[in-house]
Parts: structure tokens; sequence; C-alpha cells
């Protein structure tokens, strides 16, 4: 356990305990996704599944853990390999695998996906364990992340397809989402590591804190 010494310094053995007992689901391993698995799993969290359906290119190596040395080889069979333990499904999320896929036995559901149909369920279906994110992309200042209302979101298109689509479908329920005030500086999806990682990071910490306050 010397790996997680400082770890049960800063929580407890209790609440390191609740950390290894919760089961957490990750949608998307990219830029934001793959520090949030990275950091969950160095702080004790041992039962985690994460779906994605991508492989690496040559231009994920500007921000995502574990594209250095592995182009065109599949996203999650590499983390699986960098992250011993974890469960991996690799297929595209869809708006119809959110609607049949069973989360009844995760305790949260992290999405860090960038595909307005599915994220949009998510929200409908998942509301109460769901931790997701708003665009990462565009961005140089992880200052400016916070963690709010998705109906007081600005700044980001996005976000803004979202709200739009949750409208649409008659959703008005209180929910969070992490979120930039900071407004987009590029039209394509220019990335700063600073910043998506720092949206993973954020995400990591919401789930502590969710346990921490039960």
């Amino acid at each position: 356990m010397e790996r997680f010494n400082r770890t049960i310094k800063l929580f407890g053995n209790e609440n390191f305990e609740k950390f290894q007992n919760t089961k957490l689901i990750l949608l998307g391993v990219g830029g934001i996704g793959s520090f949030a698995l990275d950091s969950l799993y160095r702080t004790g969290f041992t039962q985690i599944t994460i779906v994605d359906f991508d492989t690496y290119e040559e231009s994920n190596r500007n921000r995502q853990l574990g594209s250095d040395d592995n182009i065109d080889r599949i996203k999650v069979e590499v983390l699986q390999e960098k992250y011993p333990g974890i469960e991996i499904i690799n297929l595209r999320i869809t708006e119809e695998w959110v609607d049949t896929f069973d989360f009844s036995s995760y305790d949260y559901i992290l999405d860090a996906i960038d595909d307005i149909p599915p994220k949009v369920r998510l929200i409908q279906k998942y509301y109460k364990k769901l931790i997701t994110t708003s665009g990462g992309a565009k961005r140089i200042d992880p200052s400016k992340i916070e963690y709010i209302s998705i109906w007081d979101t600005f700044n980001d298109p996005f976000i803004r397809n979202i709200k739009k689509q949750l409208k649409r479908r008659g959703f008005k329920k209180k929910f969070k989402v992490i979120f930039s005030s900071e407004s987009p500086l590029c039209i394509e999806k220019g990335s700063f590591m600073a910043v998506t990682a720092a949206f993973g990071l954020m995400m990591s910490s919401l789930v502590v804190q969710k346990i921490l306050q039960k």
C-alpha cells in the first residue's frame, strides 16, 4: 500500500476503501477522459470501465495520454495495458447504445465524449449519477473552468446545442456540467493540453467530492 500512502494520509482509510469499492464507467478516453482515468487510477479507483471506439492518430499526441508510440493502435487496449485491471469496451458510443446498455451497476457515469446525440441522451436518462463536460478545445486558460448549471453556461456553441436539444425533449431538470467561460479562440478544433487535461482532472475531483459528501 506504499503506492497509496499519501492518498490515504489525505483521505483516510475509510474513504480510500470507498474509492476502491466505487464502480465507474468512463465514456471517451481522449484529451479529457484519459486524464480523468489517470487521476482516478492513481487515487486508488480499481473498478473502472472505459468505452471508446477510436485508434490513436499523430494529431492526438499534443494532448492524449497513451498516444505516444501507439499510433494506429486501439485506444482502450493501449490504456488497459497502461492501467492493469480496468475493463474495456471498444465501440462507438451512440444514442442507441446508451438506450440499450445496462448502466445500473455503476455508481457514476463519466461523460467525456463530443457527440451531441448520445450526450443529450445520457443527460436525459442518467443525470442523477452523470458527470459530464462541455467543450475543452479552442481555449488556453484552465482558470476559467467551473462546475455550474448547464442552464447558466454561455460562450460555448457546443453546450448551447446540447441545451437546445434537451429543451426540445422536455428536459428541464437541475444538472451541472464542467464548463469553461473562456470564449473560443479559433474556429477549428485547436487544443491545448493545459485546458483539456484540467477538464479531466476536474472530472476526477468531482467523483471524489461526491463520494466524500455521501
